[in-house]
């Protein structure tokens, strides 16, 4: 009864904030500060059309998908060589180079901004969106090297071994074996990637100063103002900016089996 008791509590603290955002989207303002957790009585689809007309606001959705299309198959890449590379050199190679890595998780973010911003900005590469993508690699790879390496490691060596008889190199048999196997490891670090990228406000923040050149959750910043808040206006926006999260993450869900599957069957 107790872990009932906590699950709904969890779940309604989960699915009422959800509600709030999604009724609010289809409210106005005074609808929405006269019942603000009730379902809407007289829907509407200003805010949608509103923020779907915007030229802008789909300019930089576009930049938020380059952003994630660049960036997540770049991180994916870089960290399955690493975690391969931590899974099959010998033992003392391995230990540096996956504790180098691991200093990347132990050192806090905000500590390295300046340093990183005054980096950036001397290779001319801040205000722009490829300085964005190369950023989000830089911080998100050793999180994922961490992920990918600790499941290659358990890829068994009579594989490699048998792989290495047959006249495959490292190459081949990254490719042929450890990608193969490692896929349903590569889709749970593609939507925690996913979501990181897609929903990252503090570098966009730091990094672009141009309106043409933001992210959208940098762009939704302009619904809340110092006096004044457009809630309707900023509660559609989320919704918008989680739509493509929410059809990607069912996507990655159903390939997610089937890389399980598959691996199963090629080990």
């Amino acid at each position: 009864m107790t872990r009932r008791s906590l699950l709904a509590i969890y779940a309604l603290l989960i699915t009422v904030p959800l509600l709030v955002v999604l009724f609010g989207s289809f409210k106005t303002t005074p609808d929405l500060f006269a019942s603000p957790f009730g379902p809407p009585l007289r829907p509407t689809l200003d805010n949608y059309r509103e923020i779907l007309g915007d030229a802008g606001l789909l300019r930089v959705f576009g930049n938020s998908v380059l952003v994630v299309v660049v960036s997540v198959p770049a991180t994916l890449a870089l960290a399955s060589l690493v975690g391969y590379a931590v899974a099959r050199l010998p033992r003392r190679p391995s230990r540096i180079l996956f504790g180098v890595f691991a200093a990347g998780l132990a050192v806090p973010a905000q500590a390295m901004m300046i340093p990183q911003y005054v980096q950036f900005d001397r290779l001319g590469l801040r205000d722009s969106l490829l300085g964005l993508m190369l950023i989000n690699v830089v911080v998100t790879l050793p999180v994922a090297v961490f992920i990918l390496s600790g499941f290659m490691r358990t890829l068994p060596r009579e594989l490699f071994e048998a792989a290495a008889l047959d006249g495959a190199g490292p190459w081949g048999a990254y490719r042929r074996i450890a990608i193969p196997l490692s896929l349903p490891s590569l889709a749970a670090t593609a939507i925690f990637l996913l979501v990181m990228h897609w929903n990252d406000l503090l570098y966009p923040l730091l990094f672009i100063d141009s309106p043409a050149k933001r992210t959208l959750p940098l762009a939704l910043l302009d619904f809340s103002g110092e006096y004044l808040t457009d809630y309707p206006l900023l509660f559609t926006g989320v919704v918008v900016a989680s739509v493509p999260m929410v059809a990607l993450y069912a996507f990655l869900q159903r390939w997610f089996v089937a890389g399980m599957t598959a691996g199963a069957i090629k080990g």
